[in-house]
């Protein structure tokens, strides 16, 4: 079969144009969508990460509130803040912006978020739900790369997959929702010899 170049721009507009709907029906509800965007520091990408997430946001009628912290800032003060937007009705999902300065631990900052707003789907409760194949939150990236390869309309079941890398937010979910739909996976990464060939 040939390679396939798979157009995820024109699958992002659909998605905003389904998603804009959904959000119609809860306003109508008189429910407002929420989104809450924890950042720490100024890292370039990452803001330019966050300004997209925020235009997102916008297009498809969702409320977006951005939490920005200085480079110095405490871990019980992040997690203070979590646990406020935890509690918040207002708030439906809730991201932090990865990565953190080095000072900050990481596992202990993702945890803290409610496992039902945990939009990343970084929680261990939310990971070991995927392991299982249980309907859970699952990470952006994986849940995307998933999406496009199912608008090629060609079955993932049987089919040999190859996911080069084994990161937690990226390679590993991609991995295990490629084997719930039924593909033998073959899973690369930095150690991988011959990975050229």
């Amino acid at each position: 079969m040939p390679a396939q170049i798979l157009d995820g721009k024109a699958l992002a507009k659909t998605l905003t144009e389904a998603v804009k709907k959904e959000v119609e029906l809860l306003l109508a509800e008189g429910i407002i969508p929420g989104l809450a965007v924890v950042m720490v520091g100024d890292n370039p990408a990452s803001k330019v990460y966050v300004n997209r997430k925020q235009v997102s946001c916008e297009a498809a009628g969702i409320h977006s509130a951005q939490i920005s912290f200085p480079e110095n800032a405490e871990q019980q003060e992040i997690i203070a803040k979590i646990n406020d937007l935890n509690a918040s009705k207002h708030i439906h999902g809730i991201l932090v912006q990865l990565p953190l300065p080095p000072h900050l631990n990481e596992k202990e900052i993702l945890q803290a978020v409610a496992p039902h707003k945990d939009i990343d789907g970084f929680h261990v409760i939310n990971c070991g739900e995927l392991y299982y194949g249980n309907k859970t939150l699952v990470p952006n990236t994986p849940r995307g790369v998933l999406k496009l390869i199912k608008e090629t309309g060609q079955s993932i079941s049987g089919k040999n997959a190859v996911v080069v890398g084994r990161s937690k937010i990226v390679g590993k979910p991609t991995a295990l929702l490629l084997l719930q739909e039924d593909a033998t996976v073959t899973l690369c990464h930095s150690k991988t010899q011959n990975l050229e060939t």
